[in-house]
């Protein structure tokens, strides 16, 4: 068969190219970094393992634990621990539990009676049906009310997307709902009569999905599917140009530095090393990157009429991660949970905070707490990229207040993400169809990935397994 190029070492593209190297299709994966698994990271230092992007891998989806089992890695999975179930939300300058029952939910003390009251409301709600694509802040106000945006869902975009609520688009950002008031009229119908439905396709929604890591965290996936592909991985190689041919696509793209030797015109050192361009032709190109990444890539296709520069306007904000550890005695709350979420009205700096040495085991040394908060995103993207002094310091004066943290932290790590997640704000259907429409009017071009289909994890995962089945099928012999 027809070699494949995949654009981008992140968790999609290596996952499609696991996929279509195991079904016999020829593979070259070009990653512009040096390493392999996008915003991915796990470090291991002091006893205590730090994760800077994601932390955990929802399983919505049959298809990611398959991926485990096929990657060889199902012994070195790890289920959350059941102790760690608790969620917290920010209210009244504290973090309270989450109430995980309908019994809970009307006994707690997170939400007013008003508030209550609305969500025995919302099955009478009617549906919208005029059409108008509203913001995911529109249509928790419409159905439930003020105080469930401003102390709940604020703190659950900030937690997912790092967004802002009155932006992100509701079909878009979150299909789900948007499909269960469209079948069903509401969403608490959709979630008792959607049951059945669900358990036929085997997908989990997100808030009921297992949660998992490995023994020595999220990086023990990119890292053995990037092992699988040996040299068919390219690091450090940059793509700058895609061009259409008769048969084929060809990549052109920055490989290995060169050094040369100046003319006497140039003058200079007596050597200096300049990126050698190369290219190389394929059968198909999948592209696993970012959209403003994709922006930037000049592609020339014969029937390709709409730039893809528009990708550019796509949001991505900043977020940085500081992950903190600390003795146990020097943390007052008990932090046995998954962690809390923070809504903006509470005025607190970090998005939230992940409790990270109580979903796995051997995270922390003995005796320690490790944490791990945000800090930016749309809300306040001017902190994200504060010195990380500043950023450890933000973070302390929040943690102190609502954890009852106190000293200094033993252990400290700091990541700074300039792009970090794609904000699918209203009006973002007009990027998918112009992916939908690159793709036709370039056959042999295709895109995946978290611009595309979903911005967590699972997604991702996903979305790479699926476009490895997609090309697969239509790739030329």
């Amino acid at each position: 068969m027809k070699p494949v190029a995949i654009i981008g070492a992140g968790v999609t593209g290596l996952t499609a190219a696991f996929y279509l190297k195991r079904g016999g299709v020829p593979v070259t994966v070009f990653e512009a970094g040096g390493r392999a698994g996008g915003v991915i990271q796990s470090i291991r230092k002091e006893g205590f393992l730090a994760e800077f992007g994601p932390n955990t891998i929802l399983e919505t989806s049959p298809k990611i634990a398959q991926l485990v089992r096929d990657a060889g890695l199902e012994s070195r999975r790890l289920n959350t621990d059941s102790k760690a179930q608790a969620r917290y939300l920010v209210r009244y300058g504290q973090p309270i539990e989450m109430p995980g029952s309908p019994l809970g939910f009307f006994t707690t003390k997170l939400f007013s009676a008003k508030a209550k009251l609305a969500v025995l409301r919302e099955p009478f709600i009617a549906r919208r049906r005029d059409g108008v694509e509203e913001s995911i802040a529109q249509f928790v106000v419409r159905r439930m009310n003020q105080e469930f945006l401003d102390h709940a869902i604020d703190a659950l975009v900030a937690g997912i997307y790092a967004g802002d609520p009155h932006k992100l688009s509701l079909p878009h950002a979150f299909p789900r709902l948007k499909a269960l008031e469209d079948k069903y009229g509401s969403m608490i119908k959709g979630q008792i009569f959607g049951a059945r439905d669900r358990r036929k396709s085997g997908e989990v929604s997100k808030d009921r999905a297992p949660k998992f890591s490995f023994d020595e965290g999220l990086q023990v996936l990119p890292d053995a599917l990037a092992a699988q592909l040996g040299g068919s991985l390219k690091l450090n190689a940059p793509v700058t140009k895609l061009t259409e041919m008769d048969n084929g696509w060809r990549v052109t793209f920055s490989g290995e530095r060169v050094s040369r030797v100046p003319n006497q015109v140039e003058g200079g050192d007596s050597q200096s090393s300049s990126l050698r361009t190369q290219e190389m032709d394929f059968g198909a190109v999948i592209y696993c990157g970012t959209a403003h990444r994709l922006a930037e890539l000049g592609i020339e296709a014969a029937r390709q009429r709409r730039p893809a520069e528009a990708f550019a306007e796509i949001s991505y904000p900043p977020v940085a991660s500081v992950v903190l550890g600390f003795r146990r005695e020097d943390v007052t709350h008990p932090c046995l949970g998954y962690g809390m979420l923070i809504p903006k009205i509470e005025g607190f700096k970090i998005l939230g905070t992940i409790f990270s040495s109580a979903l796995f085991p051997n995270r922390a040394p003995a005796g320690h707490v490790l944490l791990t908060s945000y800090i930016g995103g749309a809300r306040y993207p001017e902190l994200a990229s504060l010195p990380a002094e500043q950023l450890v310091e933000t973070t302390l004066a929040d943690l102190r207040v609502l954890l009852g943290v106190k000293g200094k932290p033993g252990f400290v790590q700091t990541a700074f993400y300039p792009r970090a997640i794609p904000q699918y704000n209203v009006g973002y259907g007009k990027y998918r169809q112009l992916l939908a429409g690159l793709e036709s009017a370039a056959p042999g071009l295709f895109f995946a990935g978290h611009y595309r289909d979903g911005v967590s994890l699972g997604d991702s995962i996903v979305s790479g397994v699926n476009i490895a089945e997609r090309v697969a099928k239509l790739l030329p012999t």
